[in-house]
């Protein structure tokens, strides 16, 4: 709230053990609170005291309404679906002034597939309404981290081991896994989004608000490194035909290694809330820029279409140790921030 609109109450005492507070006759009026209603009272992790009116904590119902009559560009209405998915509403209905075309059903079924919870409830000529049904609660933040983190992992190692091995099909399957990295990561978003609107419902998700944005943020990074295992794939696959000298290999396994521990280390201090060897893993970050400049110096040995993959590799390797970093960065910021 902001300070300047903000109203001083007193604390007042009533039969000599009771605390009172009056409430702001705007917000009674705004919310239609009648004489013996009933108002839910839920303490705070940082000492607040939250007032509400929904006192079963259920989702706040939203609807979002889409007229596709006009929109022929399909990709911009699976952005606007993935908008409001995110943005958390709870219903979505798709309208059209005639005949829905075939290729907005596509698109929607394409938008059910890549999102959670979402399904078609009711389809006529002319409309289709999705629903959430998805329960919240049922997808802890910090479950979803740690499985986004397994997956990342793994694309990261078996891209590797497509590079080594030359294996074309390995990093085909890396590239296809960074789709369930990205419907993840939209989740998390997504419920963020939901606590922001119903703080009630983080104490129901056994969370809180500073949690639920520390989650949001560590979840971009990994998603952010999923896109680098696929640039590693797509350039592994590149250099299937190619000879690769074994120096040269053994350098960029030794980087990726130090790239994934420190990844590793990052998600392992989150979880340990161990805001100690975070900042150990901070300093490691030196040590990784020393060997990916030793790598780009032998790839500039190599042919040039060959140095120019092996240089983008060593790039998202830099980064997957960077964005490793940011992790730890945000988990000294949350738990400093917890500290009384």
């Amino acid at each position: 709230m902001n300070n300047d609109n903000m109203e001083i109450r007193r604390v007042q005492m009533t039969g000599g053990s009771s605390y009172i507070v009056t409430l702001p006759k705007e917000w009674i009026k705004s919310v239609n609170i009648k004489k013996n209603d009933p108002l839910g009272l839920l303490m705070q992790s940082d000492g607040n005291l939250l007032i509400t009116t929904k006192m079963t904590q259920d989702k706040v119902q939203r609807t979002k309404e889409f007229n596709v009559s006009d929109i022929t560009d399909q990709t911009y209405l699976l952005r606007r679906l993935v908008g409001a998915y995110i943005s958390g509403y709870n219903s979505i209905k798709i309208k059209s002034s005639k005949r829905m075309p075939p290729a907005t059903r596509a698109i929607v079924r394409k938008f059910t597939q890549t999102t959670i919870g979402q399904e078609v409830v009711e389809e006529t000529d002319t409309t289709i309404t999705l629903k959430d049904l998805l329960n919240p609660a049922e997808m802890p933040l910090d479950k979803t981290i740690k499985r986004m983190h397994i997956i990342v992992k793994s694309m990261h190692e078996d891209a590797m081991r497509a590079l080594e091995e030359s294996n074309r099909k390995l990093s085909e399957d890396v590239i296809s896994r960074d789709n369930d990295v990205d419907r993840l990561h939209w989740l998390v978003a997504r419920q963020n989004n939901i606590i922001l609107q119903n703080v009630s419902l983080a104490e129901k998700m056994g969370t809180t608000i500073e949690m639920s944005s520390t989650c949001f943020l560590i979840s971009r990074i990994i998603e952010r490194i999923g896109d680098h295992a696929v640039r590693i794939s797509q350039n592994a696959r590149a250099l299937a035909d190619d000879k690769l000298n074994k120096e040269i290999i053994e350098h960029i396994h030794s980087a990726s290694n130090l790239s994934l521990d420190i990844f590793n280390k990052s998600i392992g201090a989150f979880f340990r809330r161990d805001i100690k060897a975070a900042n150990e893993n901070i300093e490691n970050v030196k040590k990784l820029e020393a060997k990916c400049k030793e790598i780009n110096t032998l790839a500039l040995k190599q042919e040039g279409a060959t140095a120019v993959s092996l240089g983008y590799i060593v790039e998202s390797i830099r980064r997957v140790g960077e964005y490793g970093e940011d992790i730890s960065e945000n988990v000294i910021n949350h738990l400093v921030g917890e500290e009384t």
